[in-house]
């Protein structure tokens, strides 16, 4: 039999009903993510609150809740419980005692002291005490009680979807912290969005930029745009194609381990480095975003959404096999890869689910290794697990993609921008498969985004290191 829940009813106290000495009581847990709601609300970012390095070195020793966040308990208390509903704060007095670190538990005390009965106001006295009895905040509050009984259902709180962009761009940093800067050949660099990016990524040690393009426009970007170039090496060449060329050249001849886009169109960049049989690989290429959503539990690979346009059965397999290598690269032990279409069924009318059955197939036969694959997978079964049970869906993929293959670029640009505009994601990107990581960025994107794409590249371009290394250890007699 299905229950209906009970629904639940509040109350408040009129001010007939308030006794001298009578009181109540709050209870509530100080959390990273109070701390962090009460940041976003109040604009309150004091780093003693929010930067744990930093508040290790101040007089608490450590992470603290603001102050008026106690200070907000006890108008909870007063604005829903006691006296409740109709209640109006007319003033409020506050001692801070002892600070308040994650984990303590307040217990919340008002009461009664005085009433005035021509105004209907009320006295409060306020006590705030943490678990082990000790006293951290305490005070008076003064408001116009209730006159009028009011019985009202209970109201759900509105919740708040926490997303720390700054934190997570902290952690994708720390993936490269031991890595040294390795010489990234930034082509064409003649706005000032690519331009700053390269300096940006260079001062947080990412990568050594050589400038190609040419030179007096670069230098007169750098001088409008307040960008120091000094000691920073510059290829003069005189326009973007040119620009593309030499450093597909610099590339093949070892001299630079990563290319980053700067003004030029895309297909411009990648034209020549598929002219330089030195560069490709026995992959196609393709190219990876990488997003911090806010509403997905980890980082989110959508693939391929700006190089090929309309990829075969086997471009999806290199396209795929692309994004798996990439993942472990970040850490993803075993990636789970879910292929997307329009419904999670196999259609022949829907070429895309009839692709997704032979590449799910095809990973049986090992002929894509380190990942696991399922699809079709329609997005919101990829993505969320309550989606996936409903439909009945029984996969390890659904729900926990670390990856999302899309069938082509139309429908996975669309994705990504959609995710980056309307979801508050932050993304980076990476083009793979030929010898070295080339960092693709937008026009659109901001600093953070080109650093982080930086960051990508410096990761992939030390695993080739590895790699390269690897292979010279094995061929050794």
């Amino acid at each position: 039999m299905n229950m209906i829940p009970t629904q639940e009813f509040v109350e408040n106290v009129t001010y007939d009903e308030l006794t001298i000495g009578r009181s109540a009581r709050l209870l509530r847990t100080l959390s990273v993510a109070d701390i962090q709601a009460f940041a976003a609300v109040s604009g309150d970012t004091n780093p003693a609150h929010l930067d744990a390095e930093y508040a290790n070195d101040t007089l608490f020793h450590g992470v603290i809740a603001h102050g008026m966040w106690g200070g907000a308990l006890i108008s909870a208390l007063l604005g829903t419980r006691f006296p409740g509903a109709g209640t109006i704060y007319l003033e409020q007095v506050l001692h801070f005692v002892k600070p308040v670190r994650v984990g303590d538990t307040l217990a919340v005390t008002v009461t009664v002291l005085t009433k005035d009965d021509a105004k209907k106001a009320v006295e409060m006295d306020c006590q705030v005490v943490n678990q082990k009895g000790e006293r951290v905040l305490h005070g008076t509050a003064r408001v116009l009680a209730p006159t009028k009984k009011v019985r009202l259902a209970k109201i759900a709180g509105p919740q708040i979807q926490l997303f720390d962009p700054e934190a997570r761009f902290k952690d994708l940093l720390a993936l490269g912290k031991d890595l040294e800067a390795v010489r990234c050949a930034v082509v064409h660099p003649c706005d000032f969005g690519s331009l700053s990016g390269a300096m940006d990524a260079a001062r947080y040690g990412l990568i050594i930029p050589v400038l190609v393009g040419p030179e007096v426009r670069i230098r007169h970007v750098a001088q409008e745009g307040g960008i120091d170039l000094k000691d920073v090496e510059i290829v003069s060449v005189p326009h973007s194609h040119a620009a593309a060329g030499a450093a597909a050249d610099m590339a093949a001849n070892g001299e630079v381990e990563v290319l980053m886009k700067g003004s030029l169109h895309t297909d411009e960049l990648i034209h020549a480095v598929l002219k330089h049989p030195g560069l490709r690989t026995e992959r196609r290429m393709s190219h990876v975003f990488r997003f911090d959503v806010p509403l997905y539990s980890k980082p989110l690979l959508i693939t391929d959404a700006a190089l090929n346009i309309r990829p075969t059965l086997m471009e999806k397999v290199d396209i795929i096999q692309n994004a798996i290598d990439f993942a472990r690269i970040l850490g993803v032990h075993t990636p789970k890869v879910a292929i997307l279409s329009a419904v999670e069924t196999v259609n022949p009318s829907i070429p895309s689910t009839l692709d997704a059955a032979a590449l799910c197939k095809m990973a049986e036969r090992g002929q894509i290794t380190g990942g696991l694959l399922d699809g079709p997978l329609a997005f919101d079964n990829a993505i969320s697990s309550e989606a996936a049970h409903i439909k009945n869906i029984d996969s390890p993929v659904a729900g926990h993609a670390d990856i999302l293959a899309v069938p082509d670029l139309e429908s996975g640009n669309m994705l990504a921008k959609q995710l980056e505009y309307l979801a508050g994601a932050s993304g980076s990107g990476l083009v793979l498969g030929a010898r070295i990581p080339i960092a693709l960025t937008s026009r659109a994107d901001g600093p953070t985004n080109r650093v982080a794409s930086a960051l990508l590249a410096l990761l992939a371009a030390h695993n080739a290191r590895r790699n390269h290394a690897r292979k010279n250890w094995n061929s050794l007699p």
